[in-house]
């Protein structure tokens, strides 16, 4: 870290490796080839086929049980596939070839593979008996190595991002549920991931709380090369960040368009039913 920044559009600064870059042009962050995944007699995703190019900020909506989270738990390891494979930035996750057969990764592959990815949930899970700051330090001295006093630096600068610096040292307990969140967005920052994952983050706030964490994540799109999987229920959101956006139903992709194409003039009837449902709301 240096300590350098750049803006946002909000006038938030942006640590310098957070700042954009170029994305070498044909590098596949995410794909999924053929996954297919059920629990118990549940069929939730069926033989799925994604590619997301580097710097993408691709959005994922569709009704509940649609797979779409299911998506998300698949790219951050926290489910396996039962058949099909996902590779991250051309690597396989989870897995690696033998010959001709496909066996399960060693850990120490799997960690690094995995290492590329940063994940914020609906829920906070912030540790209840720690600071806000050392909520985001404790990944970066464990699990990256940094010292204590880099992780700071790094933990305060990641704070004021999501402009939180000034309640460093106050516990999760006196923050407000939209001030949580954007603790857990700086804590998956602070891992320094190349890919976010975001599932409905906003869906366990109260009204009034959705904006704060909405504008931080916008910035973050705005301002950044990371590529970004955005599972959300709000249509406005995700028309105004997302580059392209897929339509899930029943465990399939439905339609795959450009943000500006499938919130203006979607192809599928399903698509058109759904929008008209939630936007009506």
């Amino acid at each position: 870290m240096t300590g350098a920044r750049s803006s946002t559009p909000g006038g938030v600064p942006v640590p310098i490796d957070m700042a954009p870059t170029t994305a070498a042009a044909g590098v596949t962050a995410v794909r999924f080839r053929s996954v297919h995944k059920s629990f118990g007699a549940v069929r939730v995703l069926r033989g799925i086929d994604l590619e997301v190019p580097t710097g993408q900020r691709l959005a994922i909506i569709g009704p509940s049980g649609s797979g779409k989270t299911t998506i998300l738990r698949l790219a951050m390891t926290l489910e396996r596939p039962d058949s099909g494979t996902i590779e991250i930035e051309g690597e396989l996750l989870g897995q690696k070839r033998v010959g001709d057969r496909l066996v399960p990764d060693d850990e120490r592959h799997l960690r690094q593979v995995r290492g590329k990815i940063g994940m914020v949930f609906q829920h906070f899970n912030l540790f209840p008996h720690m600071t806000a700051l050392q909520n985001v330090m404790l990944g970066p001295v464990n699990a990256l190595g940094l010292t204590r006093a880099e992780a700071r630096t790094r933990g305060l600068e990641l704070l004021h991002v999501v402009g939180l610096e000034d309640k460093a040292d106050v516990h999760p307990r006196k923050l407000s549920g939209g001030q949580q969140q954007r603790v857990a967005i700086a804590r998956a920052l602070a891992m320094r991931p190349r890919i976010m994952l975001f599932d409905e983050v906003t869906s366990a706030l109260d009204p009034e709380l959705v904006g704060e964490v909405l504008t931080v994540i916008r910035n973050l799109a705005h301002e950044t090369a990371m590529t970004m999987l955005i599972v959300t229920h709000e249509m406005k959101f995700a028309a105004d960040i997302s580059d392209r956006v897929i339509f899930m139903d029943e465990g399939v992709i439905v339609e795959d368009a450009p943000s500006s194409v499938l919130f203006t003039n979607p192809a599928h009837e399903r698509t058109r039913a759904f929008l008209r449902a939630v936007l009506e709301r």
